[in-house]
């Protein structure tokens, strides 16, 4: 008799809000920051179509896109590590928008690109305190999370409904 494959751990998801929820909790627990972000954008709105720990945020709030950090990030006038976002001119007096009430002191993010080469949205970690400067050799995990999950992504976003609150 031969034994029981030990494969669980490693099946794949059943959809892509749970390999993305997932994402977020492996983030949260690998890099740290206070809360992880998946976004959507449209219509010059931001929204948060996920996050974790979810009782840091609301889920389907939104930001104006010109107001927001991974804006910012996205059009390369900002870093995706800025360990002290007071320090990064392009991110100096931006209000949080989505977080805790404070005003973010750490940022991590990237962008989420359709197959079309279109933003989608982003993956991004915040934290109410600035950190080390060790916090950027993560950038390379959080790039490549980020590019498996947009490869990931439906072509068609209507398939998202519990994502995009459609």
């Amino acid at each position: 008799m031969s034994a029981p494959l030990l494969v669980e751990d490693v099946a794949p998801f059943q959809d892509w809000p749970t390999a993305a929820h997932s994402t977020l909790e492996f983030l949260y627990r690998t890099v740290g920051l206070d809360v992880w972000l998946l976004t959507h954008l449209e219509d010059e709105r931001q929204t948060i179509i996920d996050a974790h720990p979810r009782d840091e945020v609301l889920v389907g709030a939104t930001v104006p896109w010109d107001q927001s950090f991974c804006r910012k990030m996205v059009a390369g006038m900002g870093p995706r590590v800025a360990t002290v976002t007071a320090a990064i001119p392009s991110y100096h007096g931006l209000l949080t928008g989505h977080t805790f009430g404070e005003r973010i002191a750490a940022y991590v993010g990237v962008p989420l690109v359709t197959h079309d080469r279109q933003v989608f949205g982003t993956l991004c970690g915040v934290s109410a305190r600035a950190q080390p400067r060790s916090l950027a050799r993560h950038l390379p995990t959080v790039e490549m999370t980020a590019r498996l999950l947009s490869t990931l992504l439906p072509a068609d976003s209507d398939l998202l409904p519990s994502v995009t609150g459609r």
